[in-house]
């Protein structure tokens, strides 16, 4: 039954889990197409396949050059990743293309400006979408925390095109890290994660401003991080466990419309 956690805010049953794949790469986040499974590392990415649970193919890169990969998407014939330098500052970050068959890396994209750093990408609406994390304390820019953490959507040529922060009952289960996953639903809203909190908030644009709305919060079986949906299965979303490095595959609950 849904409960009021505050104004217009749901919270709803716990996503159902579906399915855990062990994976020791299964520390920043988790990508997935029909027939394989992307297990995210700071400077590697393993390909599994989803039938027999067997590691296939690994891309693995210089740490140097590739200190903290935050998280990837497939998107039709690419795996498309959010690239950072945490903890260094200043914060630099940069979209990280691969092919995900062959498991090589295509291209980097320099995206300016980098009002914090990049954890996720997504595309939506002929737009890419990428937040900008902020943190307090270590990785953190001095003179911003968590409160800083925003939503950019790019055009194709990676110009701005739109601007939104988070509201206030989000920022506060981010504290002191921020949001470490994103995907957008096939709903039309928002799903993102925090860096540790076993929680997914339910997020929609709003009609008037700049803050997001929060929706509901569903709680979940992993530890924040970067998430994934399967786009072939209603409401499936992916993904990790850090404390035990594995993928978990959840059934997520219906949001109602209000």
């Amino acid at each position: 039954m849904l409960e009021f956690l505050a104004a217009a805010v749901l919270a709803l049953n716990p996503a159902e889990t579906l399915s855990r794949l062990p994976a020791p790469e299964a520390n920043q986040g988790v990508a997935v197409d029909p027939a394989f499974i992307y297990a995210v590392d700071n400077s590697t990415i393993a390909k599994y396949d989803r039938a027999t649970g067997q590691k296939v193919a690994a891309w693995a890169g210089d740490p140097a050059t590739f200190p903290h990969l935050n998280s990837c998407a497939v998107m039709g014939p690419e795996l498309v990743c959010a690239s950072s330098n945490y903890p260094s500052l200043p914060m630099q970050g940069s979209v990280e293309v691969f092919d995900p068959a062959a498991m090589t890396h295509l291209r980097s994209i320099a995206i300016t400006p980098q009002p914090g750093s990049l954890t996720w990408v997504d595309r939506r609406a002929d737009g890419w979408w990428a937040c900008f994390a902020n943190y307090d304390g270590r990785g953190g820019q001095p003179g911003r925390d968590h409160r800083f953490t925003t939503l950019l959507r790019y055009d194709d040529k990676w110009k701005v095109t739109g601007v939104w922060t988070f509201p206030d009952s989000v920022l506060a289960r981010f504290k002191p890290k921020s949001a470490s996953g994103g995907a957008w639903g096939a709903d039309g809203r928002l799903y993102v994660t925090g860096h540790d909190l076993p929680e997914v908030y339910v997020l929609e644009l709003p009609r008037i401003g700049s803050v997001l709305k929060h929706v509901a919060t569903i709680p979940v079986a992993v530890e924040g991080q970067a998430i994934a949906f399967d786009r072939g299965a209603e409401r499936v979303l992916f993904g990790i466990s850090r404390a035990k490095r594995e993928v978990v595959a959840m059934k997520l609950p219906p949001v109602e419309a209000k």
